[in-house]
């Protein structure tokens, strides 16, 4: 996409190929995370969790306001890049993130649905990936290949594994006895896991940006020092992803479903998770085609190729929009009739 300006703006690169490339990772691992699941929340909270979380960077101006002035004065470059990693970057983004899962977990509280906080809280880090991965792509958009590569990869799902993380803690804190936390000191465990809601996420997230902070900054450090640097990144973003499985695993052994009802509700929610994935996909691509094809008919005067993208998107439009109706249609009769056979 070579007509594509570096100063693009987030909302014209929304509805290209830069933008599908942004986004498109974060909503394949939202659904990997939902079919992997056992015990899946409501498809239209999971989608607005993960709008939340996009929308919690607007957050971000307002957290990092204590913090600004923060290590300003720090000489030593080692120490300055830490405080940097920590009170700059990861505990505003964190603080932001886990303000959306709280309220959304204010609204569920029975006990019974301890796995959705963990969905809730993966679709709201997937959500702030899908973000930050356009605004970083618009950025740096003369390499935003290689990029999009590298961060899918793993940033995004560093992301969504530190949602997952705090997700999965604020469930356990509220389900500590249920979850046979605590056999010895059931007090001390529930309050090590309402810390470890906002601390792990922090801790992780300072430790994974801190080795890349000091790439960035020290130009003199010989290939070696870069190579363990960028190592310990990586193991640390791994290792996270790694934790949040875990605590999964910990949380679903107590939320799986028993029932048969429950294992076919189940079943039908994966099923409807991957059309809407299939017609949400097939929707944005659609409208990518048709905007960009408008766009490169008004900046190019060889106005040929909009000929062919325009119809190719509207057909795509279409197609979405097909899936989505069959989703929907699926979704209210599977429902009732599960309802009924309950």
């Amino acid at each position: 996409m070579a007509y594509l300006p570096s100063q693009m703006t987030l909302l014209e690169a929304l509805a290209t190929v830069i933008g599908t490339a942004a986004i498109a990772p974060a909503l394949l691992i939202l659904w990997l995370v939902v079919a992997a699941g056992d015990n899946s929340g409501p498809p239209l909270k999971i989608w607005t969790a993960f709008l939340l979380g996009a929308a919690s960077v607007l957050l971000l101006g307002i957290v990092r306001i204590p913090f600004q002035h923060v290590g300003l004065s720090l000489e030593n470059p080692w120490v300055a890049q830490a405080v940097r990693a920590l009170f700059t970057v990861a505990l505003p983004e964190e603080i932001a993130k886990v303000a959306v899962i709280a309220a959304l977990w204010s609204r569920r509280r029975q006990v019974g649905n301890a796995m959705d906080t963990v969905f809730y809280g993966a679709a709201v880090g997937l959500g702030f990936a899908a973000y930050e991965n356009l605004a970083y792509l618009v950025q740096h958009a003369e390499m935003w290949r290689s990029l999009a590569i590298l961060r899918s990869v793993l940033t995004v799902p560093f992301h969504g594994a530190l949602g997952i993380i705090a997700g999965a803690y604020l469930a356990i804190a509220r389900t500590s006895t249920a979850l046979g936390a605590n056999r010895h000191n059931r007090d001390w465990a529930r309050m090590s896991s309402w810390a470890l809601v906002l601390a792990a996420p922090v801790a992780l997230h300072a430790a994974f940006d801190y080795p890349l902070l000091l790439l960035q900054r020290a130009s003199n450090l010989d290939p070696t020092s870069r190579l363990w640097l960028g190592g310990v990144s990586v193991l640390i973003g791994f290792s996270s992803i790694g934790l949040a499985v875990r605590l999964v695993r910990r949380v679903a052994h107590h939320h799986t479903p028993r029932t048969e009802v429950a294992k076919a509700r189940l079943s039908q929610l994966r099923r409807m998770w991957a059309l809407l994935l299939l017609g949400g996909a097939a929707g944005f691509i659609g409208l990518g085609f048709v905007l960009t094809s408008i766009r490169h008919w008004l900046l190019n005067p060889d106005r040929n190729v909009a000929g062919v993208l325009v119809p190719l998107g509207l057909t795509a439009i279409l197609l979405g929009v097909a899936l989505l109706i069959v989703t929907t249609t699926i979704y209210v009769f599977g429902r009732n009739r599960m309802r009924t056979t309950a």
